[in-house]
């Protein structure tokens, strides 16, 4: 059903600004189903504030890998409280996959695609379904990379959620313009070149002309290619290295 659904709400809300899309599925479309991803990282003030002009009770997710950088941790904290954040969700791993599938905690070197499904992917999904939520806020913009480059405002993922990205044309300009005026402020890691911002073994320094995401899983670069999406926002992680999903 929400493959029909998906053509309608793009025609009817797909062109709208971001303030106006989220409105009308925070406050309509998907009331109190509805929820926001948020890494805290580099440019998350912006959409965090957004929303919680609309409803500071809108569930924000914030995926707790056991892997972030103090300064990310400390900046959830002072978003939460700048920005009057009601309904913050930690999401963490569950102990038993911990356990069984990265007991020394070094999983992210060696099988970096599981080591995010184990702390993201399946840690997203089990609260999706504890929370039923139908559709997810996300911060993703077309500029990040070319992966991103053709992002819609609306979307259904291949678990048949939603996935809501309201600044998806908008440039680095127009964000830091609106963060001025809202007076927020910037994750710490930032000025030290950090301009994409996850777990701390997987993010490195962004260097001059690169990728605003090149920084992120730098060592897995192989022959010009590397690892660019923790698995959240694409499609079949789960079936793409064997193991996953398994609870023996």
């Amino acid at each position: 059903m929400n493959t029909q659904k998906l053509p309608e709400l793009q025609k009817k809300y797909g062109e709208l600004d971001a303030g106006d899309l989220l409105q009308v599925m925070i406050g309509d479309v998907f009331k109190n189903k509805i929820a926001l991803i948020s890494s805290f990282g580099a440019d998350a003030a912006l959409l965090l504030a957004i929303v919680s002009e609309i409803d500071n009770k809108t569930p924000v997710l914030f995926l707790e890998t056991g892997k972030h950088f103090p300064e990310t941790l400390q900046y959830v904290e002072a978003l939460k409280n700048k920005l009057g954040l009601q309904n913050l969700n930690f999401l963490t791993p569950d102990p038993e996959l911990l356990n069984r599938i990265d007991e020394k905690g070094d999983l992210w070197n060696s099988n970096p695609d599981r080591c995010c499904w184990m702390r993201k992917v399946e840690p997203l999904d089990r609260a999706v379904k504890e929370l039923g939520i139908e559709a997810l806020i996300t911060g993703r913009k077309r500029y990040q990379n070319s992966e991103r480059a053709k992002l819609e405002t609306i979307e259904l993922d291949d678990k048949n959620i939603f996935r809501i990205n309201p600044l998806a044309n908008w440039d680095k300009a127009r964000q830091k313009q609106e963060a001025a005026k809202r007076d927020l402020p910037a994750h710490p890691l930032v000025a030290q070149g950090y301009l994409s911002i996850g777990c701390a073994p997987c993010t490195s320094i962004v260097k001059a002309g690169e990728d605003e995401r090149a920084g992120r899983w730098r060592h897995t670069a192989k022959e010009d290619q590397q690892k660019t999406e923790c698995g959240l926002h694409i499609s079949g992680l789960e079936i793409r290295v064997s193991g996953f999903g398994e609870k023996e």
